[in-house]
């Protein structure tokens, strides 16, 4: 009977161990899929970007293409990204911090906030997901915080390296995080990195994620106030009202509903 039990014991701790094992293997498969395919995306911008310095004429690939933007205006998408929107007019622009693995497209879809929490550019299911810009968030309103999710993938892609903020020596070294919109450059100054998390309803706690999109100048400066408090390290830079802030956020493990954030104002 002993002799039964410990061979059932050790297939089923087998079996565990195979399934684990099939567990990460697909896990970082897929993550590996997944760096491929934005990765050709980044290609695919910076080739557009190299053909527009080569050359002022315009190709079948870089006619210009003109949008209504959120101002009602009509806009022109700058060259690098027409390919880009061709593919998908869901992307809003392209986030990136220089020297790191964060260089990404950064998805907009209005109408379903969480559209690409768990698809690809190409709106395929894959759990790493995309970067999205919040609902609320308008990029051309000088007076908004625009608020960019993306995962913390294991795996180090997507948002995980946004987490080097913690340390001050990192902080120094990239102190800029660059946001494109589809119309125009744009660069942003880090002022804050805090951790933080989701609370309840009724926690009296500063919540980062209630100041999204146009912000008073009153809510503007709780805002700074309440990011001030929580940095880990002081970095010299006080937005006023009327610069416009950049937020990255992303999941953290300190506590349960963990998340890290990064906030800068635009030059």
């Amino acid at each position: 009977m002993k002799k039964i039990i410990l061979n059932i014991l050790i297939v089923i701790f087998a079996l565990i161990f195979i399934g684990s094992g099939w567990y990460l293997f697909s896990y970082y498969r897929d993550a590996k899929e997944a760096g491929d395919k934005v990765e050709e995306l980044a290609e695919l911008v910076e080739e557009s970007e190299s053909e527009d310095e080569a050359s002022s004429g315009e190709t079948d690939d870089t006619e210009p293409i003109e949008v209504v933007s959120s101002s009602g205006e009509k806009k022109t998408i700058l060259k690098k990204y027409r390919k880009l929107y061709k593919r998908n007019p869901d992307v809003i622009g392209w986030v990136k911090v220089d020297d790191t693995p964060i260089n990404y497209p950064v998805m907009f879809t209005p109408e379903e906030n969480e559209y690409y929490l768990h698809r690809n550019f190409d709106k395929q299911d894959d759990v790493n997901g995309m970067p999205f810009l919040d609902a609320l968030c308008d990029p051309e309103d000088l007076d908004s915080n625009l608020l960019i999710y993306g995962h913390h993938m294991k795996s180090g892609i997507m948002f995980a390296h946004l987490l080097d903020y913690e340390s001050e020596d990192f902080y120094k070294k990239h102190k800029i995080i660059k946001f494109d919109t589809l119309y125009a450059k744009g660069e942003y100054e880090i002022v804050a990195a805090f951790r933080s998390q989701v609370y309840k309803a009724d926690d009296e706690n500063f919540k980062y994620y209630e100041y999204i999109g146009h912000l008073s100048e009153k809510r503007f400066d709780k805002y700074i106030k309440g990011i001030e408090e929580l940095s880990l390290y002081k970095t010299g830079i006080k937005p006023k009202y009327g610069e416009q802030l950049l937020s990255l956020v992303t999941c953290a493990y300190h506590v349960d509903e963990g998340r890290f954030v990064v906030v800068a104002r635009k030059n």
